[in-house]
């Protein structure tokens, strides 16, 4: 009886196939990964900029109705844009931050004295401070509420003040490093952003004063 010999294997096979496994993990990783900055730079702003107009267009129709509507203002700034407008939403979580520019509920509203304190995104999630770094030192910031539309000329400009995420002084009552417990006695603003564009532990600062309010029903203009 004749003994049969079984073929031997062609050398380097299994290396193959591991190679081959490696290199479709290795695939998925990266369209994982590109499809994850696609989310975070292109389809977060897509669905951001929606929500952020449809805020906008329910809130417009409650103040025609008389009452206050889901953003508590709607924020105009010349340098971003002639036709740039955006809500400002209760809250700096991250929540608030992807449905508009959010407002810190414990510091002033619109007008009062004090420290009315807003911050938004300048990449992903509508990106409503993406030219933040281009404001300039007088430029105006306009800021509407259902009854009343105020406006701050800036004191500083996009890039003049930066500080880490830790430190408090921006959103004090008054906001100055020296101004620890002071009583307030001014109606300032101060806007807030990412100083770069992706990770950072910094965010840019600029601090503008009232200097005009008109009074939508009386119809009147008051300079402060």
């Amino acid at each position: 009886m004749t003994a049969t010999i079984a073929p031997a294997r062609p050398p380097g096979r299994p290396r193959r196939r591991i190679a081959t496994a490696i290199g479709v993990l290795l695939l998925l990783g990266g369209l994982a990964v590109m499809g994850y900055f696609a989310w975070q730079y292109i389809g977060t702003n897509v669905v951001a900029k929606h929500k952020q107009a449809q805020i906008k267009a329910e809130t417009l129709r409650q103040w025609d109705k008389g009452v206050e509507g889901d953003a508590i203002a709607m924020l105009r700034v010349k340098r971003f844009g002639k036709d740039y407008e955006v809500p400002i939403v209760k809250g700096f979580d991250k929540g608030a931050l992807a449905r508009g520019v959010g407002w810190d509920t414990k510091s002033a509203k619109p007008g009062e004295i004090g420290n009315f304190a807003i911050a938004g995104h300048r990449v992903t999630h509508g990106e409503p401070f993406s030219k933040f770094p281009k404001l300039k030192k007088g430029d105006l910031v306009v800021v509407e509420t259902r009854r009343n539309i105020y406006t701050y000329r800036l004191r500083n400009s996009g890039t003049s003040i930066t500080v880490s995420f830790t430190t408090p002084w921006p959103l004090w009552r008054v906001p100055d490093p020296a101004a620890r417990n002071r009583k307030p006695t001014e109606r300032l603003i101060t806007m807030l952003t990412c100083s770069e564009l992706f990770h950072t532990n910094n965010r840019s600062v600029v601090i503008g004063e009232l200097v005009k309010t008109y009074d939508k029903k009386q119809r009147t203009t008051a300079t402060n």
